[in-house]
């Protein structure tokens, strides 16, 4: 039981003295590049899907 109490105590001893936590404007700036990074990355499987699709309409009418 003293080592789970001794453990709890480390843990918040390091949450609140050792981490360093981002500020608001930090924490801000970074939703916003998270975001920016998933619209492009949501548009580039978007074009690849697009394209994958018109080659596979012209293959389809080929053969069929």
């Amino acid at each position: 039981m003293k080592n789970i109490l001794a453990n709890i105590k480390e843990s918040y001893n390091e949450l609140v003295y050792k981490v360093s936590w981002p500020t608001k404007s930090e924490l801000s700036n970074s939703a916003v590049v998270v975001m920016f990074a998933s619209l492009i990355i949501a548009l580039v499987i978007f074009a690849m899907d697009q394209c994958f699709e018109h080659i596979m309409r012209f293959l389809y009418s080929k053969i069929f």
